[in-house]
């Protein structure tokens, strides 16, 4: 049958900043395709080392998949997938990239729209929860669970280890001159920044909540770091020249550095729930208290 595309209406904006935020990646699919890399294997191992699931049959709902860079590794591993896409550009990338896999399936819907066609055990969403509404994303992955199925997302983001590049100091007084802002320094180190447990717990919905974190590093040229900041949300409402004055100083900085690279430090924390038995949440909690 192959990989294929289903369409579910139009998205309806909710006018918000996290909606606004989201719906820039597919304004430039393309270039979210070139500059996003696909997530390393060892997360995946990470996933399917502590779920109770053979990663060869699992059934898995994949929400917000981007073009693939998680869909990849998991459809290489056997894993049966319907990856559940807002962005009708980046859901046809994903759909071209995966046409070889029989066992993967796009569709481009809103989850928080999205009514599932079957339950799944395993719902997952790499890098994508915080995009969902949070007054119904635990309600919804619920629904779209079966018994006993695990709910796995990743939060983190950029982390400053001990002996983390300097060159994300260097590069704030840029920031600051286009009137971005600049991060300030020291940072939380990795094992301080917060997790989302208790919010799981708070949903009602889940048990057994487990966080697994990973600090893990990537290299970047110049071009492959802009390729990358052209792609964030919150760069692409940078005013265009301010954003090419910045992206003029990052190759400049870059390039000066012996070899011209820099290495950029990640944190993920891979959450894990199992659904409980009654689907629904506890007296004493409120699917909403977020």
């Amino acid at each position: 049958m192959g990989t294929r595309l289903s369409t579910m209406g139009d998205v309806n904006s909710e006018g918000d900043n996290r909606e606004r935020r989201a719906a820039t990646f597919d304004e430039i699919a393309e270039l979210y395709d070139l500059g996003r890399r696909e997530i390393p294997e060892q997360l995946i191992d990470d996933l399917f080392a502590n779920v109770p699931i053979d990663s060869a049959h699992a059934d898995v709902l994949e929400i917000g998949c981007g073009t693939g860079q998680a869909t990849l590794p998991l459809a290489r591993r056997g894993c049966r997938v319907l990856a559940v896409e807002m962005g009708a550009n980046l859901a046809r990338i994903a759909c071209r990239k995966l046409a070889g896999f029989h066992n993967v399936e796009i569709v481009n819907a809103r989850f928080e729209d999205w009514k599932p066609v079957r339950q799944f055990g395993l719902v997952l969403a790499v890098t994508s929860w915080h995009w969902l509404d949070p007054r119904v994303r635990y309600q919804k992955a619920a629904a779209a669970l079966k018994p006993g199925g695990t709910l796995a997302f990743t939060t983190g983001g950029h982390a400053f280890p001990p002996g983390f590049d300097s060159f994300f100091m260097e590069i704030q007084d840029s920031y600051e001159a286009i009137g971005a802002g600049r991060l300030e320094f020291p940072q939380p180190l990795p094992d301080e920044v917060p997790d989302q447990r208790i919010e799981i717990e708070m949903s009602g919905f889940f048990e057994d909540v487990r966080v697994v974190r990973r600090l893990w590093k990537q290299e970047f040229t110049a071009d492959e770091h802009v390729a990358l900041m052209t792609t964030a949300s919150d760069h692409r409402l940078i005013e265009p020249d301010r954003r090419e004055r910045l992206f003029a100083e990052l190759r400049r900085l870059i390039n000066l550095r012996p070899g011209g690279r820099i290495t950029k430090h990640n944190l993920t924390m891979l959450h894990l729930a199992r659904v409980k038995q009654t689907g629904k949440p506890t007296p004493s909690a409120s699917p909403s208290a977020h």
